[in-house]
């Protein structure tokens, strides 16, 4: 069974309010809208989700790839 953290504290770039959110376990989430100041974010090209891109803690499913390969996987560190 994995296990993986399901909050993420979210900062909005524009004007630097934070939140903290449950991450969706089954899809990513590509728009988030700041409560405070309104600017509808979107993820930064290379990450998958908005939780990737403003967020404390990666997305459930990068979380469980990080898991699955680990830190110093074989490809990682040739011996």
């Amino acid at each position: 069974m994995q296990t993986y953290v399901p909050d993420s504290t979210l900062t909005c770039p524009h004007c630097g309010f934070s939140k903290t959110e449950t991450m969706p376990t089954d899809a990513c989430q590509w728009f988030y809208e700041c409560t405070n100041c309104h600017t509808v974010l979107k993820p930064k090209p290379g990450d998958c989700c908005v939780y990737c891109s403003y967020g404390t803690v990666p997305c459930p499913p990068i979380q469980a790839a990080r898991e699955q390969s680990g830190c110093c996987s074989e490809k990682n560190n040739p011996q």
